[in-house]
């Protein structure tokens, strides 16, 4: 679902005279957009909650693959070996 963000244009000059306040607001829901003669460069927008999850803290791996055997080394040699083997 999008966001519907009021976005204002910034000089690069304005972000450094202004930081605080335009970071501030930001997070109440405006977005900022900062300029060079003009021209955008980057942009502050407010962060949402899904941008602070961990999508994959709760994932576990298979047991097929716990049950793989663990190899110790550097992984280099095992590719080459199964190149040989091809």
């Amino acid at each position: 679902m999008g966001h519907i963000v009021h976005v204002e244009r910034v000089s690069i000059r304005d972000l450094h005279l202004k930081t605080g306040e335009l970071v501030r607001r930001a997070a109440l829901g405006e977005g900022v957009v900062i300029t060079d003669r003009g021209r955008p460069l980057a942009s502050i927008i407010p962060v949402r909650p899904d941008d602070l999850s961990t999508p994959f803290a709760d994932r576990r791996t298979l047991p097929e693959f716990d049950a793989l055997p663990v190899t110790g080394g550097d992984a280099t040699e095992h590719v080459s070996e199964d190149r040989e083997r091809a």
